[in-house]
Protein backbone atom coordinates (compact mmCIF):
# COMPACT_ATOMS: atom_id res chain seq x y z
CA UNK A 1 0.00 0.00 0.00
CA UNK A 2 2.94 2.66 0.78
CA UNK A 3 4.55 1.93 -2.64
CA UNK A 4 0.93 2.28 -4.54
CA UNK A 5 0.61 6.20 -3.09
CA UNK A 6 4.43 6.60 -3.12
CA UNK A 7 3.89 5.98 -6.60
CA UNK A 8 0.68 7.69 -7.09
CA UNK A 9 2.67 10.79 -5.66
CA UNK A 10 5.40 10.58 -7.91
CA UNK A 11 3.35 10.11 -11.45
CA UNK A 12 5.06 13.47 -12.84
CA UNK A 13 8.40 11.17 -12.36
CA UNK A 14 6.60 9.05 -15.82
CA UNK A 15 6.49 10.48 -19.31
CA UNK A 16 3.53 8.87 -21.45
CA UNK A 17 4.67 10.45 -24.25
CA UNK A 18 7.60 12.44 -26.22
CA UNK A 19 6.19 15.76 -25.24
CA UNK A 20 6.47 14.86 -21.04
CA UNK A 21 9.84 14.90 -21.20
CA UNK A 22 12.09 18.29 -20.33
CA UNK A 23 15.36 16.58 -21.17
CA UNK A 24 18.37 16.61 -19.04
CA UNK A 25 20.20 20.03 -18.44
CA UNK A 26 22.72 20.72 -21.17
CA UNK A 27 25.11 22.08 -18.85
CA UNK A 28 24.97 19.19 -17.08
CA UNK A 29 25.75 16.51 -19.62
CA UNK A 30 25.31 16.67 -23.41
CA UNK A 31 26.53 15.01 -26.34
CA UNK A 32 29.19 15.51 -28.34
CA UNK A 33 30.85 14.22 -32.10
CA UNK A 34 34.44 14.70 -31.43
CA UNK A 35 34.41 14.49 -35.07
CA UNK A 36 37.81 13.85 -36.82
CA UNK A 37 39.09 17.53 -38.79
CA UNK A 38 40.13 15.64 -41.17
CA UNK A 39 37.43 13.31 -42.35
CA UNK A 40 35.68 14.28 -45.50
CA UNK A 41 32.03 15.43 -44.93
CA UNK A 42 30.05 12.83 -46.74
CA UNK A 43 26.67 14.08 -48.34
CA UNK A 44 24.08 11.24 -49.33
CA UNK A 45 21.76 11.60 -52.17
CA UNK A 46 17.83 11.48 -50.56
CA UNK A 47 16.16 7.97 -50.49
CA UNK A 48 13.53 7.31 -52.66
CA UNK A 49 10.14 5.50 -50.85
CA UNK A 50 7.48 3.78 -51.43
CA UNK A 51 4.15 6.30 -50.82
CA UNK A 52 3.07 4.40 -47.67
CA UNK A 53 6.47 4.76 -46.03
CA UNK A 54 6.70 8.22 -46.81
CA UNK A 55 3.28 8.76 -45.14
CA UNK A 56 4.43 6.56 -42.09
CA UNK A 57 7.84 8.70 -41.84
CA UNK A 58 5.92 11.91 -42.27
CA UNK A 59 3.69 10.85 -39.17
CA UNK A 60 7.02 10.12 -37.49
CA UNK A 61 8.64 13.18 -38.05
CA UNK A 62 5.86 15.45 -37.33
CA UNK A 63 6.07 13.77 -33.65
CA UNK A 64 9.82 14.61 -33.36
CA UNK A 65 9.12 17.87 -34.33
CA UNK A 66 6.02 18.19 -31.44
CA UNK A 67 8.84 16.86 -29.27
CA UNK A 68 11.20 19.36 -30.07
CA UNK A 69 13.70 16.62 -30.79
CA UNK A 70 14.54 17.70 -34.15
CA UNK A 71 14.74 21.40 -35.99
CA UNK A 72 15.08 21.79 -39.58
CA UNK A 73 17.59 22.25 -40.97
CA UNK A 74 19.77 23.73 -43.69
CA UNK A 75 22.94 21.19 -44.40
CA UNK A 76 22.73 18.34 -45.99
CA UNK A 77 25.50 16.37 -44.20
CA UNK A 78 24.32 12.70 -44.20
CA UNK A 79 21.33 9.95 -43.66
CA UNK A 80 22.59 7.67 -41.70
CA UNK A 81 25.46 7.55 -39.49
CA UNK A 82 27.94 4.71 -40.95
CA UNK A 83 29.94 7.55 -42.58
CA UNK A 84 29.45 9.98 -39.39
CA UNK A 85 30.94 7.17 -37.13
CA UNK A 86 33.51 6.16 -38.51
CA UNK A 87 34.94 9.75 -38.99
CA UNK A 88 34.30 9.64 -34.46
CA UNK A 89 37.28 8.75 -32.16
CA UNK A 90 36.01 5.86 -29.86
CA UNK A 91 34.76 6.49 -26.61
CA UNK A 92 36.48 4.54 -24.06
CA UNK A 93 34.13 5.26 -20.96
CA UNK A 94 34.12 1.94 -19.74
CA UNK A 95 30.07 -0.04 -19.29
CA UNK A 96 29.62 -1.84 -15.73
CA UNK A 97 30.41 -5.61 -16.56
CA UNK A 98 27.47 -7.22 -16.60
CA UNK A 99 28.08 -10.38 -14.66
CA UNK A 100 29.09 -8.17 -11.84
CA UNK A 101 25.96 -6.43 -11.79
CA UNK A 102 24.12 -9.30 -11.67
CA UNK A 103 25.52 -11.13 -8.80
CA UNK A 104 25.08 -7.96 -6.45
CA UNK A 105 21.48 -7.98 -7.63
CA UNK A 106 21.11 -11.35 -5.20
CA UNK A 107 19.96 -11.87 -2.09
CA UNK A 108 17.81 -8.82 -1.83
CA UNK A 109 14.36 -9.28 -0.26
CA UNK A 110 12.92 -6.58 -3.06
CA UNK A 111 13.71 -4.91 -6.54
CA UNK A 112 12.36 -2.29 -8.34
CA UNK A 113 13.18 -2.05 -12.22
CA UNK A 114 13.14 0.96 -13.74
CA UNK A 115 14.00 2.20 -17.52
CA UNK A 116 14.00 5.70 -18.69
CA UNK A 117 11.70 6.66 -21.34
CA UNK A 118 13.28 7.11 -24.89
CA UNK A 119 16.70 7.51 -22.68
CA UNK A 120 19.42 8.81 -25.41
CA UNK A 121 16.79 11.30 -26.65
CA UNK A 122 16.82 12.76 -23.08
CA UNK A 123 19.89 13.90 -23.54
CA UNK A 124 20.77 17.00 -25.69
CA UNK A 125 23.13 17.43 -29.04
CA UNK A 126 26.26 20.04 -28.49
CA UNK A 127 25.20 22.71 -30.78
CA UNK A 128 28.11 22.37 -33.00
CA UNK A 129 27.39 19.32 -33.51
CA UNK A 130 23.48 18.99 -34.69
CA UNK A 131 24.12 19.67 -38.10
CA UNK A 132 25.94 16.41 -38.11
CA UNK A 133 22.67 14.00 -37.59
CA UNK A 134 21.18 15.67 -40.75
CA UNK A 135 18.67 13.30 -42.96
CA UNK A 136 16.70 14.22 -45.63
CA UNK A 137 13.32 13.34 -46.74
CA UNK A 138 10.83 14.67 -48.91
CA UNK A 139 10.22 17.77 -47.86
CA UNK A 140 12.80 18.91 -46.56
CA UNK A 141 16.24 18.39 -44.17
CA UNK A 142 16.20 18.57 -40.80
CA UNK A 143 18.86 17.27 -37.47
CA UNK A 144 18.68 16.11 -34.48
CA UNK A 145 18.63 17.97 -30.99
CA UNK A 146 18.67 15.50 -28.92
CA UNK A 147 20.62 12.34 -29.44
CA UNK A 148 19.65 9.68 -31.19
CA UNK A 149 19.92 6.07 -31.82
CA UNK A 150 23.15 5.02 -33.87
CA UNK A 151 25.35 7.35 -33.06
CA UNK A 152 28.73 5.42 -32.43
CA UNK A 153 29.30 6.56 -28.35
CA UNK A 154 25.56 6.95 -27.41
CA UNK A 155 26.20 4.32 -24.65
CA UNK A 156 29.88 5.69 -23.08
CA UNK A 157 27.77 9.13 -22.80
CA UNK A 158 24.68 8.12 -21.23
CA UNK A 159 26.67 5.61 -18.79
CA UNK A 160 28.76 9.18 -18.24
CA UNK A 161 25.69 10.08 -16.93
CA UNK A 162 24.21 7.77 -14.92
CA UNK A 163 27.39 7.31 -13.41
CA UNK A 164 27.17 11.25 -12.37
CA UNK A 165 23.31 10.98 -11.15
CA UNK A 166 23.45 7.96 -8.72
CA UNK A 167 27.67 7.82 -7.65
CA UNK A 168 26.73 7.39 -4.91
CA UNK A 169 23.88 4.72 -4.82
CA UNK A 170 25.57 2.63 -7.13
CA UNK A 171 26.81 -1.14 -5.53
CA UNK A 172 25.03 0.65 -2.01
CA UNK A 173 21.31 0.83 -3.07
CA UNK A 174 21.55 0.36 -7.34
CA UNK A 175 22.65 -1.09 -9.93
CA UNK A 176 22.56 0.58 -13.35
CA UNK A 177 23.56 -0.32 -16.91
CA UNK A 178 23.13 2.44 -19.62
CA UNK A 179 19.41 3.12 -19.39
CA UNK A 180 18.31 -0.07 -17.33
CA UNK A 181 18.29 0.53 -13.88
CA UNK A 182 17.49 -1.28 -10.87
CA UNK A 183 16.85 -0.17 -6.92
CA UNK A 184 17.29 -3.12 -4.61
CA UNK A 185 17.09 -3.33 -1.01
CA UNK A 186 18.14 -6.49 1.34
CA UNK A 187 15.81 -6.28 3.87
CA UNK A 188 12.01 -5.52 2.52
CA UNK A 189 12.10 -2.36 5.12
CA UNK A 190 14.40 -0.22 3.23
CA UNK A 191 13.18 -0.74 -0.23
CA UNK A 192 11.04 2.53 -0.03
CA UNK A 193 13.58 4.70 1.50
CA UNK A 194 15.77 3.45 -1.13
CA UNK A 195 13.26 3.88 -4.09
CA UNK A 196 12.53 7.87 -2.41
CA UNK A 197 16.46 8.48 -2.94
CA UNK A 198 16.49 7.48 -6.58
CA UNK A 199 13.13 9.01 -7.64
CA UNK A 200 14.32 12.37 -5.42
CA UNK A 201 17.95 12.50 -8.21
CA UNK A 202 15.69 11.42 -10.72
CA UNK A 203 13.67 14.79 -10.55
CA UNK A 204 16.90 16.76 -10.03
CA UNK A 205 17.94 15.79 -13.21
CA UNK A 206 15.03 15.88 -15.09
CA UNK A 207 15.16 12.20 -16.29
CA UNK A 208 11.85 10.67 -17.12
CA UNK A 209 10.85 7.01 -17.05
CA UNK A 210 8.79 4.77 -18.90
CA UNK A 211 5.96 3.33 -17.09
CA UNK A 212 4.96 0.66 -19.44
CA UNK A 213 8.57 -0.74 -18.85
CA UNK A 214 9.05 -0.45 -15.14
CA UNK A 215 8.35 -2.78 -12.39
CA UNK A 216 8.21 -1.61 -8.52
CA UNK A 217 8.45 -3.70 -5.01
CA UNK A 218 8.95 -7.36 -6.72
CA UNK A 219 11.11 -10.27 -5.37
CA UNK A 220 12.43 -11.33 -8.74
CA UNK A 221 12.55 -9.69 -12.02
CA UNK A 222 14.72 -9.67 -15.57
CA UNK A 223 17.84 -7.70 -15.40
CA UNK A 224 20.01 -7.29 -18.29
CA UNK A 225 19.03 -11.00 -19.80
CA UNK A 226 19.02 -12.81 -16.50
CA UNK A 227 16.49 -13.59 -13.89
CA UNK A 228 17.28 -12.33 -10.84
CA UNK A 229 15.79 -13.85 -7.43
CA UNK A 230 16.10 -13.83 -3.48
CA UNK A 231 17.88 -16.93 -3.74
CA UNK A 232 19.94 -16.70 -6.46
CA UNK A 233 20.58 -15.92 -10.12
CA UNK A 234 18.89 -18.30 -12.71
CA UNK A 235 18.87 -18.71 -16.61
CA UNK A 236 16.05 -16.64 -18.04
CA UNK A 237 13.55 -18.83 -19.67
CA UNK A 238 13.59 -16.79 -23.06
CA UNK A 239 17.48 -17.94 -23.21
CA UNK A 240 16.47 -21.67 -22.90
CA UNK A 241 14.09 -21.44 -25.34
CA UNK A 242 15.91 -19.82 -28.14
CA UNK A 243 18.73 -22.18 -28.32
CA UNK A 244 16.03 -25.13 -27.84
CA UNK A 245 14.06 -23.39 -30.44
CA UNK A 246 17.01 -23.36 -32.72
CA UNK A 247 17.30 -25.68 -36.23
CA UNK A 248 20.64 -27.43 -36.60
CA UNK A 249 23.39 -24.77 -37.89
CA UNK A 250 24.49 -24.75 -41.43
CA UNK A 251 25.91 -21.45 -41.81
CA UNK A 252 28.78 -19.64 -40.74
CA UNK A 253 26.15 -16.69 -39.43
CA UNK A 254 24.22 -19.54 -37.32
CA UNK A 255 26.79 -21.18 -35.95
CA UNK A 256 27.70 -17.76 -34.36
CA UNK A 257 24.21 -17.20 -33.76
CA UNK A 258 24.18 -20.23 -31.63
CA UNK A 259 28.13 -19.91 -29.55
CA UNK A 260 26.70 -16.63 -29.56
CA UNK A 261 23.39 -17.73 -26.73
CA UNK A 262 25.41 -20.45 -25.51
CA UNK A 263 27.93 -18.01 -24.11
CA UNK A 264 25.30 -16.28 -22.70
CA UNK A 265 24.35 -19.23 -20.29
CA UNK A 266 28.03 -20.20 -19.63
CA UNK A 267 27.93 -19.37 -15.62
CA UNK A 268 24.81 -21.91 -15.66
CA UNK A 269 26.54 -24.89 -17.85
CA UNK A 270 29.73 -26.92 -16.34
CA UNK A 271 32.51 -27.37 -18.94
CA UNK A 272 30.41 -24.85 -21.20
CA UNK A 273 33.39 -23.73 -23.13
CA UNK A 274 34.40 -27.28 -23.66
CA UNK A 275 30.66 -27.94 -24.95
CA UNK A 276 30.82 -25.03 -27.21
Amino acid sequence: MELTIFLQNNKDMFAWSLSDMPGIDPNIICHRLHVNPASKPVVQKRRNFAPERVAIIEAVINKLLAADFIEEGKWRVCVDYTNLNKACPKDNFPLPRIDQLVNSTSGNQLLSFMDAYSGYNQIMMYDDDKANTSFIIERGTYCYKVMPFGLKNAGATYQRLVNKIFKEQISRTMEVYVDDMLVKAPKRADHLKNLTEAFSLLRQYRMKLNPSKCTFGVSSGRFLGYLVTQRDIEAHPFQIKAILEMKSPSTVKEIQSLTGRAAALNRFLSKSTDKC
